[in-house]
């Protein structure tokens, strides 16, 4: 696994009220949400990012009010002009 330093300053982490491993937490899956709701990253590799299972990732996008699963209606009918 590769590490990544990030030097943030210290007010930053009293401005949030969260010990810095949280705030790290928080990081990734804020980073996680953005990507996969840009359809750069699947739920598994959100998942994987944010540190956490598919099923807390999953939750985690309802507490956001972020939508689990898209659906690109016309790439819908023509997979089911197909069958």
């Amino acid at each position: 696994m590769s590490e990544v330093v990030i030097n943030l300053p210290e007010e930053i982490f009293s401005t949030r009220r969260l010990p810095p491993q949280e705030f790290v937490q928080e990081m990734r899956l804020a980073a996680a949400i953005f990507w996969y709701q840009k359809n750069e990253i699947s739920q598994e590799k959100a998942a994987q990012i944010a540190g956490i299972n598919r099923r807390d990732f999953i939750a985690a996008l309802a507490r956001e009010q972020i939508d689990v699963f898209s659906v690109d209606f016309d790439d819908l009918q023509k997979e089911l002009n197909l069958g």
